[in-house]
């Protein structure tokens, strides 16, 4: 819950005060990134208004009230979905929704990575491909508060992290390893139940 003094602009005076309080609060906090509560997504609900104060020379009316405000307050070590929204010779930016974050391309995956002319990003061995729209899992390494919104440095570099096509293909890869390992030890389990029962 948060407690603030919101401004009223004079274009909102012909509505109910609840109503023009609400609009204006979702206009103002609508994506304001503050660093002790993150980025504003949503004004939830105004729980209370206050009266009005009016002051001279200011058109506007202001109005102490309390409201539940959707925030989202990125961390170190959080684990971020998000859309690959541009690809750069230094690395890709991600949309997480409500922020954007920054993936160097050093970052990108466990392989050397060029910039190709098609617009993407390349591993030399893997042959793997990162490009604009693609869907991924990525860990934030850094976070910086200077300017407006913060910047986000993050990495696919770890275990589980990178293109969604790319943890799947892992995994489906550990599976069969797995399942080869398994076998092959049901394989030498038999063969000494086997050599047991001969003697």
């Amino acid at each position: 819950m948060i407690q603030d003094h919101v401004r009223v602009e004079p274009k909102l005076f012909g509505l109910p005060t609840q109503e023009a309080v609400e609009k204006q609060l979702k206009e103002t906090y609508n994506f304001k990134y503050e660093k002790e509560f993150g980025m504003a997504i949503a004004v939830i609900e105004v729980l209370e208004v206050g009266e009005g104060i009016l002051i001279p020379g200011d058109g506007a009316a202001y109005y102490n009230c309390k409201f539940k405000l959707l925030t989202w307050r990125p961390e170190l070590q959080e684990l971020v979905y998000g859309t690959i929204s541009e690809i750069t010779n230094f690395g890709a930016f991600i949309d997480m929704g409500a922020m954007r974050g920054m993936i160097h391309i050093s970052q990108t995956m466990n392989d050397y990575v060029s910039f190709s002319k098609e617009n993407s990003l390349s591993g030399k061995q893997s042959k793997r491909a990162l490009k604009v729209g693609d869907l991924c899992l990525a860990r934030i390494v850094a976070i910086s508060h200077k300017g407006d919104e913060p910047k986000i440095g993050l990495t696919m570099r770890q275990p589980g992290l990178g293109k969604l096509e790319w943890i799947k293909e892992d995994q489906a890869k550990k599976e069969k390893e797995a399942a080869k390992i398994a076998k092959a030890n049901e394989k030498a389990a038999a063969k000494g139940a086997d050599k047991g029962g001969k003697k």
